[in-house]
């Protein structure tokens, strides 16, 4: 029985979508917002590291990037945990690609749109039901104007459900391969088996396929993820003691100035026991 790994590491994923643009191609087209008439045809690779202007910043470096015979520039990125600092880094990294479309001259009639796509293996958007949000510059008041230019696509893994879009099959068979096919898939389900680019894609994936040294670079990256994920949680653990520690002094404060206990629990998120213990 075949043995897969999961094609949302970043060795995976970059074996999956940056050495085959046919599927990279498959991919976009699904999950682009993008009009019938303006698919994507054809695809070159191009360097996935971002030069900024200043040679003493870090480098911005992306998962995949790529342009069409139109010069539309597509950039797509696999995110495993969402922070507050992504966002703004895939609109410098799409803002980039954009200018950087110029060179020496300053014909600003040839830049072509930049399309960013983003697959987030966390919720970024805990307030909002849907797990696909789309981003551009449009009018405030008259939506239909659009200054087209950066195309910004957000795609929270965790939020889908095959159901909640059935009428788009391409979309809904490769949000499947990046959520269902991973280290515990036994058989693949064969409704995905069924389309040549998702089998194509769940045969990259084969764990035989790999060599001793790739699978080290894979489980160095799970490694890693372990180890951002605890740095998080202790950070947010550590933030949650400091906001009950002020809380609990507030409700101390309220309480020898002769506040009712309701109203310091409404106020402060504490329950009655621990004011009366304070």
């Amino acid at each position: 029985m075949a043995k897969y790994l999961d094609p949302k590491a970043d060795l995976t994923f970059k074996k999956i979508f940056g050495e085959h643009p046919d599927l990279v191609i498959s991919l976009l087209n699904a999950l682009l917002p993008l009009d019938e008439g303006k698919k994507i045809t054809d695809i070159e690779y191009l360097p996935t590291e971002l030069m900024p202007e200043q040679p003493w910043r870090k480098n911005s470096i992306v998962d995949v990037r790529c342009k069409d015979a139109a010069s539309r520039q597509f950039i797509v990125e696999m995110q495993m945990e969402w922070t507050t600092a992504f966002k703004q880094r895939v609109l410098f990294n799409a803002s980039k690609a954009y200018v950087r479309q110029l060179g020496e001259g300053n014909n600003y009639r040839l830049l072509q749109p930049v399309y960013s796509l983003c697959l987030v293996n966390d919720i970024l958007e805990p307030e909002m039901p849907e797990f696909y949000h789309y981003y551009r510059m449009v009018h405030e008041e008259h939506t239909d104007k659009v200054i087209d230019g950066l195309n910004l696509v957000f795609v929270e893994l965790p939020k889908f459900k095959p159901q909640t879009v059935a009428e788009k099959r391409m979309q809904v068979l490769w949000l499947r391969f990046l959520t269902e096919i991973g280290e515990k898939t036994r058989q693949v389900p064969e409704e995905l088996l069924e389309n040549p680019d998702i089998k194509r894609a769940v045969e990259i994936v084969e764990e035989s396929a790999y060599s001793e040294a790739e699978m080290y670079a894979y489980d160095k990256f799970w490694d890693t993820i372990r180890v951002e994920q605890a740095f998080v949680d202790e950070a947010e653990i550590r933030y949650g003691m400091g906001i009950k520690k002020a809380n609990q002094e507030n409700a101390r404060r309220m309480k020898a100035k002769g506040f009712a206990i309701e109203d310091i629990a409404e106020i402060t998120g504490l329950i009655p026991e621990e004011i009366n213990a304070l």
